[in-house]
């Protein structure tokens, strides 16, 4: 049997428990031919340091001098595999995932399985509630933007048991052809993080290739059941600086995506959808549901900069 190369990419910034569980569980995939690749962005511990002492030569290590974000922070783990690594397949995974031992050769059966294909993405399932779907895979509604997650929340009985076509695949692991990169490119960093995945699987195809649910091909992430798009990420108390607001970087980059890849029809119906109900709906659940005006400044800024295809407010978010 052919085992095409895969070169896995993991990002960490201040994760190291997250990361160790990740690795151990990636060490006990049946698939043969692969490299991992750590890219530690700027951890303000010791998290590389454990890493090399706890696995060696099992990993290639990047250390970043500073955090450079989710899309340049894994465009630095990509470049150094296509460099270095000569890998038939690059997959990027979230370092606070956890994998089925047979997830990789599942996810390389189904890209082979066409030419056309350009990404495939696994069933994705709650660290917390392991029998149910995060994420088999998602559409998109061009003319809200509002996205649709297949399967989520839902216990899996095998109803998503067959390869689908999807608009895009969750982030938290990305399987894409080396192939595709000439002809697509790597993540546009000007996204920071949030619809970074979203905005690459829509080259994809808009360059031609498909992208599919390998449904076999199981993790289990920990983002959160309860997670909302308003919620804020909490400062330690040992941080200068504070840390991004999420909600930010999802309102800009919203406004982002649209104006790169709707037609001036849909952005049209776009700006009517958010103006016309998700605007208030926010802003009400900013003042009396989380009755945090950080909230909504941080959402008012990404509407102004997303708008106006501005950066500038992103800069107090941004901790290096």
């Amino acid at each position: 049997m052919n085992y095409p190369k895969v070169c896995i990419v993991i990002l960490n910034w201040n994760g190291l428990e997250d990361t160790i569980e990740c690795l151990e569980s990636l060490k006990k995939i049946t698939y043969p031919n692969y490299e991992v690749v750590i890219v530690d962005n700027a951890s303000e511990g010791n998290d590389a340091h454990v890493l090399r002492e706890k696995f060696g030569d099992y990993i290639r290590l990047i250390r970043n001098d500073r955090n450079y974000g989710y899309t340049s922070g894994n465009n630095i783990g990509i470049r150094y595999a296509l460099k270095n690594a000569s890998a038939d397949y690059l997959l990027i995974l979230n370092n606070d995932t956890v994998i089925a031992p047979d997830f990789l050769g599942e996810m390389i059966k189904v890209a082979g399985g066409d030419a056309s294909i350009g990404i495939v993405g696994p069933k994705v399932y709650y660290y917390d509630l392991p029998d149910r779907i995060q994420s088999a895979g998602a559409k998109i509604n061009m003319r809200t933007s509002q996205n649709s997650v297949i399967g989520v929340m839902e216990l899996d009985t095998g109803q998503y048991d067959l390869p689908q076509e999807v608009d895009y695949v969750s982030g938290c692991c990305l399987l894409m052809k080396q192939e595709l990169i000439p002809k697509v490119g790597l993540f546009d960093e000007s996204y920071f993080c949030y619809w970074d995945e979203t905005d690459y699987c829509a080259r994809a195809r808009e360059a031609g290739d498909s992208l599919l649910c390998a449904p076999h091909a199981k993790i289990w992430h920990k983002k959160s059941v309860s997670l909302k798009p308003w919620y804020k990420t909490l400062r330690r108390k040992d941080q200068v600086s504070a840390l991004p607001y999420p909600l930010y970087f999802m309102t800009r980059n919203n406004f982002k995506f649209m104006k790169k890849h709707a037609t001036p029809g849909q952005y049209r119906s776009f700006l009517a959808y958010f103006f016309g109900y998700r605007f208030w709906f926010m802003i009400g659940v900013c003042l009396l549901y989380q009755r945090d005006i950080g909230q909504l400044v941080a959402f008012y800024r990404g509407v102004r900069d997303g708008l106006l295809n501005s950066e500038e407010g992103a800069r107090p978010y941004i901790s290096g």
